[in-house]
Order: C-alpha cells, then sequence, then structure tokens
C-alpha cells in the first residue's frame, strides 16, 4: 500500500540549500508592515535566580502602580499579577488624530525546585521591576506578599 504525503513546494527548496530556513524568511511577511509602530499587549518578563538560601526573581512590570500588583506564594509556586491601564492620545491642534487605550491585566505563574517560607518572602517595586526575594523552606499554606 502507498503512503500518502503532503507536498509542500518550500520544503523542496530547502532541501537545495540545507542553511536556508524558510520558516525565519517567511516568518510575519504579510504582518510587519502592517503593524508597524502598532504596541503589543503587556507582558512580564521574569529572571530567575537562585542562591543557597533563597529565590531571587526580578520581574519587568512597566508602567504599572505598585497598588496595581499582586504577588501570591503558595508552597512552590509563585503567581504575579497585575492590572495594566495605558491610555496614549496623539492631537493635532485641538482635533484628536488618534486614540488608544489598553485595560487589562497581566499574569505569570511559575514553579520553584523548593517550596519558598512565604513568612519572610519580600517583594520591592521600583522603576517598572519588581524584584522578589523568596527564602527556601519547605512549606504548605499559601500567603500574599505586600508590596512594598
Amino acid at each position: 500500500m502507498a503512503n500518502i504525503t503532503r507536498f509542500d513546494p518550500f520544503n523542496e527548496l530547502a532541501r537545495l540549500d540545507p542553511l536556508w530556513d524558510l520558516d525565519d524568511i517567511f516568518k510575519g511577511v504579510m504582518l510587519k508592515p502592517v503593524f508597524r509602530g502598532l504596541e503589543s499587549e503587556p507582558k512580564i518578563k521574569i529572571d530567575v535566580s537562585e542562591e543557597d538560601k533563597a529565590y531571587l526573581v526580578k520581574a519587568e512590570i512597566p508602567g504599572v502602580k505598585k497598588e496595581d500588583i499582586h504577588v501570591s506564594v503558595e508552597a512552590n509556586q509563585v503567581s504575579i499579577s497585575a492590572e495594566v491601564k495605558k491610555e496614549k492620545e496623539e492631537k493635532e491642534g485641538k482635533r484628536a488624530i488618534r486614540s488608544e487605550r489598553y485595560y487589562g491585566k497581566v499574569y505569570r505563574s511559575f514553579s520553584l525546585a523548593q517550596d519558598v517560607d512565604q513568612a519572610a518572602a519580600q517583594a520591592k517595586y521600583t522603576d517598572g521591576v519588581l524584584e522578589l526575594t523568596l527564602p527556601k523552606k519547605a512549606g504548605s499554606a499559601a500567603k500574599d506578599i505586600t508590596v512594598s
């Protein structure tokens, strides 16, 4: 019995020169010119480092008030959420040419290798960067951390 395969004309081109990555060449060709200059929805970018006694987490959440950030720790599970409000208006004279608004919630959750001592955990927010110090310990109850 014969096998049925789907024909991909670009796959044949890639076989001619294995250094070509056709996915990268055609990736977003139609989208980039149309959406150039528009901002995408915000995302929380994080860096997690580990020391002997604690985990250090840096999360980029620019343009958010510290009152709108919520951090929750339960055992080894860390959750960060923030309420994002962004308004941008361009005017020409007295007339508004373009007005953009974004209201939403960003959320990031991750697991650590060891449980966290919630009572000794600390959070600090300055210049759009949330810094968490999460001491290692075996624990099971959830605790919210106040952002300072």
